[in-house]
């Protein structure tokens, strides 16, 4: 899974037509450059492979400016994108940064869902990891892989507990809700 599809479908979706430089520009605007490695170029090649897929549609209507917009299956494909990157813990963090940047765009109470499903992967991560660790013995540096590996799901139990908890209590609008910035199009160009 791309992190930089997640992104750039969901910056497309929020603004519902926009050009590639307006995509980019938000991207690197909230950083994205560090925390998921996207670059210009990986921007462009991103819209021209999602174009090619039938997951964005080409406007060229103003010369000299292309402009993108979702098709059925460009939404549907970030649905998913965006659903397995809240669900599924990964190694990386470029994933669920990209989650969390689109956040609004799920129901307040399918991110629940999501998340408690995220809960129970990195809860048995923590267990796997513990095992390993207290049944390891040759050679024994090993066991601080295992002993990274179980901090690293602790931490993220931690952070998602308090994620699952912030949003029961209403944190940030959501899709469906009032000020949400969760509607396709509702992102306003500046």
């Amino acid at each position: 899974m791309s992190a930089t599809r997640l992104l750039v479908l969901g910056v497309v979706r929020g603004y519902g037509r926009v050009h590639g430089y307006r995509v980019g520009a938000d991207l690197l605007s909230w950083g994205a450059g560090e925390w998921a490695n996207v670059k210009w170029g990986s921007i462009y090649h991103a819209l021209r492979q999602a174009t090619r897929a039938g997951l964005l549609r080409v406007h060229d209507d103003v010369p000299g400016r292309t402009d993108y917009e979702l098709t059925e299956r460009g939404l549907a494909e970030f649905r998913r994108l965006l659903r397995d990157a809240l669900r599924q813990p990964q190694p990386r963090p470029d994933l669920i940064g990209a989650a969390l940047a689109l956040l609004p765009a799920l129901p307040r109470p399918e991110a629940l869902a999501l998340l408690q499903e995220r809960l129970a992967a990195l809860e048995q991560r923590r267990e796997k990891a513990q095992a390993q660790l207290d049944g390891w013995t040759d050679p024994p540096h090993v066991r601080e892989l295992f002993g990274l590996w179980e901090a690293g799901a602790a931490a993220g139990i931690e952070w998602t507990r308090g994620l699952i908890e912030r949003l029961t209590d209403g944190a940030y609008p959501m899709a469906g809700e009032p000020g949400s910035p969760g509607r396709p199009g509702s992102w306003n160009v500046p």
